[in-house]
């Protein structure tokens, strides 16, 4: 006979996923500045794209920690110091092209107008996702998570689907609004002297954040 959820037990479930989604969303490191700063150069769209990458890594980490978090944390902890190089490594490259691609847009505009990152939405995603995937120290927050409230979580099919899914949402709607406020900026910051400005202190905290994230470790 199968078993049968309390709707008391799903909502458990739900909370559990909203904290968890909220708590690794909401702390703004590199990730979440280079999403701003992606936003306020190209458009909404792109930003809403780049956040969706970020928000699916989250859940599928979440996904992942309910189906064995536990196990894979231990197989990850090996390499997670080559992981956290590799995930420094790409965040200042792109701190590096932001900044260069800046300066060469500054220097020659075209037409005279405000010059725009030409970075697709796809691409935006698949970039975001990427990145936020090589950062080994989200599957085990959620593992931790899922261990210590094993009861709730993962006491049925139901509530381990109901916690992904509000780890998702919780983790898309912060990331969507920071592509908000990106939006807002670009919008603010409209000359060109502005956007270039913009750009490298972009680029200058990515950067101090990806070192942060090898120092911290």
């Amino acid at each position: 006979m199968p078993e049968v959820c309390h709707p008391t037990t799903v909502t458990a479930a739900l909370l559990a996923g909203l904290l968890a989604g909220y708590g690794i969303a909401i702390p703004v490191g590199a990730v979440g500045a280079y999403l701003v700063a992606l936003t306020a150069r190209t458009s909404l769209r792109v930003g809403a794209c780049a956040a969706l990458g970020v928000a699916v890594a989250d859940g599928l980490y979440a996904l992942v920690a309910v189906l064995g978090g536990s196990a894979l944390a231990g197989l990850i902890a090996p390499a997670a110091v080559p992981l956290r190089w590799a995930a420094a490594a790409v965040l200042v490259t792109l701190a590096a092209l932001t900044a260069a691609r800046a300066i060469r847009q500054h220097r020659t505009p075209a037409d005279g107008g405000i010059p725009a990152d030409r970075v697709s939405a796809p691409r935006a995603f698949a970039a975001l996702l990427g990145i936020t995937l090589l950062n080994p120290a989200t599957v085990v927050y959620f593992a931790a998570l899922v261990i210590g409230d094993h009861a709730t979580v993962a006491r049925s099919g139901a509530t381990a689907a109901v916690f992904v899914a509000a780890a998702f949402a919780a983790s898309a709607s912060w990331q969507l609004l920071l592509a908000g406020g990106g939006a807002l900026l670009g919008r603010a910051v409209t000359g060109p002297r502005g956007r270039l400005a913009t750009a490298l202190a972009s680029s200058v905290l990515i950067t101090v954040l990806a070192a942060h994230l090898l120092v911290s470790a």
